[in-house]
């Protein structure tokens, strides 16, 4: 059994969502601790912008005229498609940056798409147990002065959870520029609970995952 685990974050060293995502990996390793966890850095390593381009482009060309640029990127749609069909669980840590989605996730995630199985005719992913990780510097839930700020869960959920059908559950903590931003410093109570909260979230998560594929493989 393995778990794909996909980091977005540009600051490794100190990520609120690969801490979280930590969490829920030790408890995937826990309950299965022989099988490999493969993993993608999207910082370390991140999609090249015209990657995208390249593959869609491809796509309507003849194989024999296709540029070396777009055989690469079609090579590389179709590694992380086989990185998704290949893992029997998914986690994503994808934080919010500006109010939207990781550019890095979105270009993954777009070239990924343009693989037969994983994209809109199809899909070879569905019912296939995911945690989304995402973290938000402040707070634009229900009731707060910014609510509808994200743009960016919103279309996490639809993408991994619609589109692609993923037995999804998601660990979501806001506030997590409070003690780095002194603007946020009035809010160190509440952001210190939802940390609490989404930790707790992230431990379950991982036990949650560990027992459906356990369950599933029997």
């Amino acid at each position: 059994m393995t778990l794909f685990r996909l980091d977005a974050s540009i600051l490794p060293a100190t990520s609120a969502s690969r801490e979280l995502g930590d969490l829920v990996e030790s408890e995937w390793t826990a309950a299965h601790p022989d099988s490999p966890v493969m993993r993608r850095d999207l910082s370390a390593d991140p999609v090249p912008a015209t990657a995208w381009r390249d593959a869609v482009q491809g796509g309507f060309t003849p194989e024999a005229d296709r540029t070396d640029a777009q055989r690469e990127a079609m090579a590389l749609a179709r590694t992380f498609a086989d990185e998704l069909r290949g893992a029997d669980a998914l986690l994503f840590t994808v934080p919010l940056y500006n109010y939207g989605v990781s550019q890095h996730f979105k270009t993954w995630f777009d070239l990924a798409y343009t693989v037969p199985g994983i994209d809109p005719q199809g899909t070879d992913l569905r019912g296939k147990p995911a945690t989304l990780v995402t973290v938000l510097g402040g707070n634009y839930d229900e009731g707060t002065p910014k609510e509808g700020w994200d743009h960016s869960t919103a279309w996490l959920r639809r993408v991994l959870e619609d589109v692609w059908g993923l037995d999804l559950r998601v660990v979501h903590r806001p506030f997590t520029l409070v003690g780095v931003n002194p603007a946020l410093d009035a809010f160190a109570e509440p952001a210190a609970e939802l940390k609490r909260s989404a930790e707790s979230s992230a431990v379950r998560s991982g036990r949650e995952l560990a027992e459906l594929r356990g369950s599933s493989a029997a």
